[in-house]
């Protein structure tokens, strides 16, 4: 074929026409794709593909039919990194894309604690140890604020950016990354003390019409509000665009209150699930271009309760949205205890069972993929019982319990984001210097893939 003489829009044209062509037959002979561990070969169970902002059902026997229009296939399931693929691996692989498994180890670090080296600078070195492998980064804090350089205009207009302890998402993404860091973004969600001050008519009042107001006396905004659901939802696709790995939602709830709250709809047990149901499918369907992964934080006795605790968390509902299920465990959080278990902490035997016991239950109840739980533990000293400090041993016991369950991996909670005691920080050799030291049994039992 002569082209030479063409014109180059003519030109431009054919070689549109011909990739188009190519691109049609590259799809055309991709087989029905399998998704399967890198390591033993073996089908994932629970994977997503998503084509564009379009994510592919599975055919009966578990496989995905691609779109003859396809350029690239982003693929994650619960316990493996996202990957993304051009059709031409497809085509290499021979429709079997391949999932590296990992088991999330997290710590986590406020917005001040990653800034701050004193803080910053020992959890890395648990990283690097390879006692951890992964970081929880609020990027809208318990009181409301972003402390990024947002371009979110109602950020801005609320007074949620009178903080800047992040100069750029990107560049703390990339910095974790290059360490080989797991990154999650923690957004705290309807407890949003600006949002609601700011508007009130976006908030959450009394029966007496004032705004209400929770025991460290912040306000709380309405789940059924859909500017409140689209703020939360553009500070999270912020995140997925800067690269984290995933997006990690608290306070996905209503306030627990004993006294009457007043919302923009009529509240019972059906529209609190409802809107909370709403918000994550919202936030799923608004990141799914992105493949990031989507979590959300719920309270330990979710699992045990059948009714919605009273705050709109259903755990059948929210298991069939997100990827992964985080219940804050804390032992010191079961203050009536469990079925068996009146006190939590009495014994080792105690706090394990907390954890298992309670991880068994979610999945007796849900059905669902072990891999999609990954349980907040406790990394502070009770304040429910008997003002237990929760070191090496307590640590490693709730590890054990958590791996035992079949959960995938686990995330460490110390508001202080100090984790010297926990069994985790490297210690010294004979010498004094810094070292790899024997494991503990809380890396024994949960060492990365």
């Amino acid at each position: 074929m002569r082209i030479a003489n063409k014109s180059p829009l003519l030109f431009s044209a054919l070689m549109f026409c011909l990739a188009a062509t190519s691109m049609a037959e590259l799809t055309t002979n991709i087989p029905k794709l399998e998704i399967i561990d890198t390591v033993n070969g073996t089908s994932i169970r629970d994977a997503i593909v998503t084509i564009g902002r379009r994510v592919l059902a599975p055919d009966q026997d578990g496989g995905y039919i691609i779109p003859q229009d396809t350029t690239s296939i982003m693929v994650r399931a619960p316990g493996y990194k996202a990957a993304t693929f051009s059709v031409a691996n497809a085509v290499q692989h021979k429709g079997k894309l391949p999932l590296i498994p990992i088991t999330v180890k997290a710590l986590y670090l406020t917005e001040y604690g990653i800034a701050s080296k004193s803080l910053r600078d020992p959890v890395f070195e648990i990283i690097r140890h390879g006692n951890a492998n992964a970081l929880v980064i609020n990027i809208k804090s318990d009181r409301g604020l972003i402390p990024y350089p947002s371009q979110i205009p109602l950020a801005t207009a609320i007074g949620a950016r009178k903080l800047t302890t992040i100069r750029s998402l990107q560049d703390l993404v990339k910095t974790g990354h290059d360490e080989g860091i797991y990154m999650i973004a923690r957004i705290v969600t309807f407890k949003d003390d600006p949002l609601a001050t700011s508007k009130p008519n976006l908030a959450v009042h009394t029966a007496s019409g004032a705004l209400f107001k929770d025991r460290e006396h912040l306000s709380w905004t309405d789940p059924f509000q859909e500017e409140v659901r689209a703020y939360n939802i553009a500070v999270a696709v912020e995140a997925a665009k800067a690269g984290f790995d995933e997006v990690q939602f608290d306070y996905v709830r209503f306030p627990d209150c004993a006294t009457k709250l007043v919302l923009s709809c009529p509240v019972d047990e059906t529209s609190r699930v409802k809107a909370l149901s709403t918000f994550l499918n919202e936030a799923r369907d608004a990141l799914a271009p992105y493949n990031v992964f989507e979590s959300v934080d719920i309270f330990g006795y979710v699992s045990w309760n059948t009714n919605d605790t009273g705050i709109g968390q259903q755990l059948e509902d929210i298991t069939k949205i997100v990827d992964y299920v985080c219940p804050m465990l804390y032992p010191s959080g079961f203050k009536y205890g469990i079925p068996g278990h009146r006190n939590p902490l009495a014994t080792d035997a105690d706090i394990y069972d907390t954890i298992k016991l309670t991880l068994d239950e979610s999945l007796r109840r849900t059905k669902a993929n072990p891999k999609k739980f990954r349980p907040w533990l406790q990394a502070f000293r009770d304040y429910a019982f008997n003002r237990r400090e929760f070191g090496a041993n307590e640590v490693a016991t709730q590890i054990r319990a958590t791996t035992d369950a079949g959960a995938s991996g686990w995330s460490l909670w110390n508001a202080r984001n100090q984790y010297g005691g926990t069994g985790l920080a490297p210690t010294k050799n004979p010498r004094g210097n810094p070292a790899g030291a024997e494991p503990t049994a809380a890396s024994k039992s949960d060492r990365t893939h």
